[in-house]
């Protein structure tokens, strides 16, 4: 992304956290995924590679990665988002069902960490409830398998809080990156749905590429992880995205610079495997200067060729366009993806479109809020790179053999909003060194969490103090998460606030919320409705507002 795109982090995912968290009744995870049906199975590619500029099957016949994001597995809720209201199956026949045939599936090393995941309503998707992340990946990986999708694994954050410049932070060393990297490649290695590994998402900043600097240089960076990585499986694809500031000085988007990549390539020990991978967005996102420039849409071709474009009409490497997408709302953002549209299909390019989560902050997605209506504007604009099918009808099967999954602690961290970028680049952390992975990951300097609101009702007999934690805010909502402790035993609890501009809570989680004449009144739900002494309960809400509360005076109850 470019430096001077201030707000870029701030609202393109500034829903990322907005988790309705539902969890209810638990089942065993024994039969809860299903083999692939037949017509799902021969509809997979299988394994792939690349000659010249093309993907190609086993058998050397062109393949396409149309894909789409669903995301929620890189967040505090180790899970796609969603799965509080729609089923895991119905999310997955949607996809196929719209024409895409891959998932590009982000998630964080924190996550692969945990020991449960905490946004799944169980009377909604039976069995999914007790898994650890691990096996919840798992069990999406078989089910995308049975609705024909293949999956492309997205390490889209190290921890779960906020995205990271580089591959590495003070918390998660390369070596833990390139350790989980090789986890899963021989977790999946007998899976060939699991078709390519992006190595991690969207380097800015100090990030540069072919620079020497071993601290900094994500093109040294990604040829040890992918080696590594090809080390344990061979046949799979290995993703690689490109940087913010490029050699020549210019700048373009978070992950969007491959223009040096021609020059000095990936080069891997197994040859055959690389596929570049930049991200781009419209005006909406960040007023980029190719927007206003007089040519405008016209001129967008020039920009796409000379920073990755280039890669695929010189039949260089394969390119996958790893994100792109829009609310659609705009003149220009419509010239823009019906510009970027025509240019896929001229040049055969891969993508994966971000995202289908309506929840989004500035792209939306590919369904509404419901989870469940398509956006029909935005599947028509798709329409030319695009194949709709009939979703096949999975049949259940026992659950497939998989390695055990680690039983790591899960780290306790507070979500902070991702980093915005810099004009000129951050300090970077020391050369990266392996070190042992960590029993419970801890940032070492955490960010601070939000002080309270006045949230502690008087005296013991309240049954529960409070803290307003707010996650992120944008020009049409918030969202906000409360940690609830009880100091006694609670069988009911509620908490309310003064938030003159919210008109509707739109999702909430743990709670059940309303809203009148400028007050927001919440009362513990589902997995939160009672309290044991001494426990604490983190939940929250997604707000329809023009402004957030800040900070919150609550007012609580219980008994």
């Amino acid at each position: 992304m470019s430096a001077k795109r201030t707000n870029w982090s701030s609202t393109r995912r500034v829903l990322h956290r907005a988790a309705a968290l539902v969890a209810g009744a638990t089942l065993a995870a024994a039969g809860a995924i299903a083999a692939p049906a037949a017509s799902a199975a021969t509809s997979l590619p299988g394994w792939l590679s690349t000659q010249g500029s093309t993907i190609v099957t086993a058998s050397g016949a062109p393949f396409t990665i149309k894909a789409t994001a669903w995301f929620g597995m890189e967040t505090s809720n180790c899970a796609p988002h969603g799965l509080w209201s729609i089923a895991l199956d119905d999310g997955l026949s949607a996809i196929a069902g719209m024409g895409f045939n891959t998932i590009r599936l982000p998630f964080s090393n924190e996550c692969l960490a945990a020991k449960a995941s905490n946004s799944i309503n169980g009377a909604v998707n039976p069995g999914l409830v007790s898994l650890t992340p691990l096996q919840l990946m798992d069990t999406v990986i078989a089910r995308a398998k049975a609705h024909g999708l293949s999956v492309i694994l997205d390490r889209h954050r190290p921890d779960s809080a906020a995205q990271s410049e580089l591959w590495y932070t003070g918390q998660y060393s390369e070596q833990r990156w390139i350790d989980d990297w090789t986890m899963l490649a021989a977790r999946y290695k007998n899976e060939s749905a699991v078709i390519g590994v992006d190595l991690h998402n969207e380097p800015h900043g100090g990030a540069c590429w072919n620079c020497g600097d071993p601290a900094r240089d994500w093109r040294a960076a990604a040829t040890r992880a992918g080696d590594a990585v090809l080390g344990v499986n061979p046949r799979l694809l290995i993703i690689v995205e490109g940087v913010e500031r490029q050699n020549d000085g210019s700048n373009t988007w978070w992950g969007g610079g491959l223009k040096d990549a021609g020059a000095a390539p990936v080069t891997l020990a197994v040859k055959n495997r690389v596929v570049y991978s930049p991200h781009d967005y419209p005006a909406s996102v960040y007023a980029q200067p190719w927007f206003s420039a007089s040519g405008y849409p016209a001129n967008l071709e020039a920009v796409w060729d000379a920073n990755w474009g280039y890669l695929v009409r010189k039949n260089i490497a394969p390119v996958l366009l790893g994100e792109f997408g829009t609310k659609l709302e705009t003149a220009s953002d419509r010239a823009w993806l019906d510009a970027l549209v025509a240019y896929l299909a001229k040049t055969k390019t891969s993508y994966a479109y971000w995202s289908f989560n309506p929840n989004s902050g500035d792209t939306g997605g590919l369904v509404a809020d419901d989870w469940r209506t398509p956006q029909k504007a935005k599947l028509a604009a798709l329409a030319p790179i695009l194949t709709p099918v009939a979703a096949p009808a999975p049949q259940p099967a026992p659950v497939p053999s998989t390695p055990a999954p680690t039983t790591t602690p899960r780290p306790s961290v507070t979500p902070t909003p991702t980093p915005k970028p810099t004009s000129t680049p951050t300090a970077t952390p020391k050369p990266p060194t392996p070190s042992p992975k960590p029993s419970v990951s801890v940032p070492s300097s955490p960010a601070p969490t939000p002080k309270p609101g006045a949230g502690t009702a008087p005296g013991a007999s309240a049954g529960i103090t409070a803290t307003w934690v707010p996650q992120s805010t944008w020009g049409e909502g918030y969202v906000a998460e409360l940690t609830v402790t009880a100091t006694g035993p609670v069988t009911t609890w509620s908490v309310s606030f003064d938030a003159a501009g919210t008109t509707a809570v739109s999702n909430a989680w743990g709670m059940t919320c309303s809203v009148a004449v400028g007050r927001v009144t919440c009362t513990g739900a589902d997995w939160a409705a009672t309290l044991a002494p001494g426990q604490t309960v983190r939940v929250g809400l997604q707000a329809v507002a023009t402004r957030a509360p800040s900070p919150a005076k609550l007012t609580l109850s219980a008994s």
